[in-house]
């Protein structure tokens, strides 16, 4: 048995348009079923929100996201959640940060830290919480 775990981001509205982000930071493919696709719209104003969303990408990418229903609760909350994004190539994490930065507040600037040649955390202008960084390689002592 294989089990594998995906971050499953909640937005009120704006699941379409944070995956497409996502998407063209990350690449891969995109899957979006509405709450009309699967004849689930209690409310007509929300009936092309996303009930079921997913971002994958051939090189490990996945996030899934949706839209919670107005009639449900919906606090975010403040740190609730980070999405962490590790790789080996600080190219390659570079044109992610610089992919999620725009309307993003940046939490810690992407430089080298003590555990990192490469780390830094902003909040996309959706609200969620991106930690970037470049694997370290430890050399056994």
């Amino acid at each position: 048995m294989t089990i594998t775990t995906t971050t499953h981001l909640n937005f009120r509205g704006d699941a379409r348009a944070a995956l497409e982000l996502y998407r063209s930071v990350f690449g891969g493919e995109i899957v979006l079923v509405t709450y009309q696709d699967a004849h689930s719209a209690q409310d007509p104003a929300e009936a092309e929100q996303i009930m079921w969303g997913q971002v994958r990408s051939d090189d490990g990418f996945h996030v899934m996201a949706y839209d919670v229903p107005g009639r449900l609760p919906y606090e975010p909350g403040v740190n609730a959640v980070f999405v962490s994004v590790r790789g080996t190539d600080a190219d390659e994490i570079t044109a992610c940060w610089t992919g999620l930065s725009a309307g993003a507040t940046v939490v810690q600037e992407l430089a080298p830290a003590g555990w990192s040649p490469l780390y830094g955390m902003l909040r996309d202008r959706f609200g969620v919480v991106w930690v970037l960084d470049v694997v370290a390689e430890h050399t056994a002592s």
